[in-house]
């Protein structure tokens, strides 16, 4: 991706389709200059407030108008890339925005890659990369807890910790390095003790923040859920019960579900991609087959599952099959039928949590059972993830477990007491990873990636 500040772009803010607003964005030195000669309204572009809407006309040169609108310049450093911004808003039919786009367009002004206007905030230091990150974070949320680690992130409270750990490395190298270029009695002897303790702590810090990437993921990408089970043990009567609606058909024949049913809900702040199965067993029917084996392939990449016995009747081969399908690390049991009474030998789950005993029938056991589920994404962080600062792109966590190994490397040396040349090579390495986080230290390769993910616009 080629960097260029110097030009002037163009995008829209806004979805397509049709809708009361449209919102186009404009950036760069000078956009508000080019502004002026299609703009008409009782206050000349040049002597609009910044962040003040206009309103006026938007008209070709020889005339010809292309749509009311409302207009606001955000000049610069205070704008949104840091650079001076337009913004112009106009009726939200695809015909005006295409109108208003290739008015710029034909003017000079060029087409905004995906991110570009975020990219530009992080190059003229508007946001710093883990700010940029969660702007798209943010849109992408798929809960209010997501939303709110996103803002978390946006504020800053994440680069703010990772400058606390970055500037106490730098206090611990300075001394360090203090001893390297001053040996002797100038500086006196190195605090060995003092040292050693400053990198334990930071390492145990770092850790602690590393050990929040899975509630932060869970909380981002969301969180799959799979129902399996043998046929007519309930699994779908489930699914519609947590989803609060008829999703799937539900009927008395065995195999009714023959491929697999997704829906999104929300469970305990955490978005959740809950997944129906067909029902384990041996069939000879094709398609059911199938199902089954799509059934099992799931099984492996799902967070967690849902082992949904028929509680009512002792155990079947079926329902071997699908434990022995199952990890039990990853998976719940829930006994259904419970207002039948309970039948089955439960021994058999010995290697899994207790049982959930629900009756979907009277819809019973769903709050425990969902209580169980929020318990296994992480408990009650999702509710508490505005109060702690936590991580939750993958990125960020690879960067601060080098960082953290780096710092560990960094302690073992001071104990045996190398030649400090050598710590101070580890603790560099350590800033160098905290610094990816931040962008200080990112290479471009990254950069891009990152940016291209946004959407356009953003």
């Amino acid at each position: 991706m080629t960097r260029q500040l110097s030009d002037m772009i163009i995008a829209p803010a806004t979805p397509p389709g049709e809708g009361g607003v449209a919102i186009v964005r404009l950036s760069g030195a000078g956009v508000e200059d080019l502004l002026n000669p299609f703009f008409r309204s009782s206050v000349p572009p040049a002597e609009m407030r910044s962040h003040q809407l206009y309103y006026g006309q938007l008209c070709r040169k020889n005339g010809d108008l292309v749509d009311e609108v409302l207009a606001v310049i955000m000049r610069a450093p205070h704008s949104y890339t840091g650079e001076n911004v337009v913004e112009v808003h106009c009726h939200g039919g695809s015909q005006v925005l295409r109108g208003v786009l290739d008015l710029f367009l034909d003017a000079g002004l060029r087409m905004a890659r995906p991110g570009e206007f975020t990219e530009r905030a992080f190059l003229n230091g508007r946001l710093d990369l883990a700010q940029a990150e969660a702007v798209a974070d943010l849109i992408g949320a798929r809960s209010a807890q997501a939303a709110r680690v996103a803002l978390s992130q946006l504020d800053g409270r994440l680069s703010r910790l990772i400058h606390d750990y970055a500037d106490r490395l730098k206090e611990m190298l300075a001394l360090v390095e203090a001893h390297i270029d001053f040996p002797g009695d100038e500086v006196g002897a190195l605090d060995h003790p003092w040292l050693g303790e400053g990198l334990r702590s930071l390492a145990a810090d770092m850790a602690t923040l590393a050990s929040s990437f899975d509630t932060g993921r869970a909380l981002r990408d969301g969180i799959s859920v799979l129902i399996l089970g043998k046929p007519n043990v309930g699994k779908s009567s489930l699914m519609n019960a947590l989803l609060g609606q008829s999703r799937v058909i539900v009927t008395d024949v065995p195999g009714t579900t023959r491929d697999t049913v997704e829906e999104q809900l929300v469970l305990g702040g955490f978005p959740v991609r809950l997944i129906d199965t067909a029902g384990v067993r041996e069939t000879l029917d094709p398609i059911e087959k199938e199902g089954v084996r799509r059934a099992s392939e799931r099984v492996g990449s799902a967070d967690l599952v849902l082992l949904v016995i028929d509680g009512s009747n002792p155990l079947a081969d079926e329902d071997r099959m699908a434990l022995r399908l199952c990890d039990s690390a990853r998976t719940l049991v829930v006994l259904n039928k419970a207002d039948l009474g309970l039948s089955c030998d439960r021994s058999a789950f010995t290697a899994f949590a207790d049982p959930i005993q629900v009756s979907v029938l009277e819809r019973s056991g769903l709050g425990e059972l969902q209580e169980a589920v929020v318990a296994r994404l992480g408990g009650g962080a999702g509710q508490e993830a505005a109060e702690d600062v936590m991580i939750s792109e993958r990125r960020h966590r690879d960067a601060l477990l080098r960082s953290q190994e780096a710092v560990a490397r960094s302690r073992r040396l001071v104990v045996e007491e190398v030649p400090l040349e050598c710590l101070a090579l580890e603790i560099r390495e350590a800033l160098d990873a905290l610094g990816q986080i931040t962008g200080e230290t990112t290479p471009d390769e990254i950069l891009d990636q990152i940016f291209s993910r946004f959407c356009i616009g953003k």
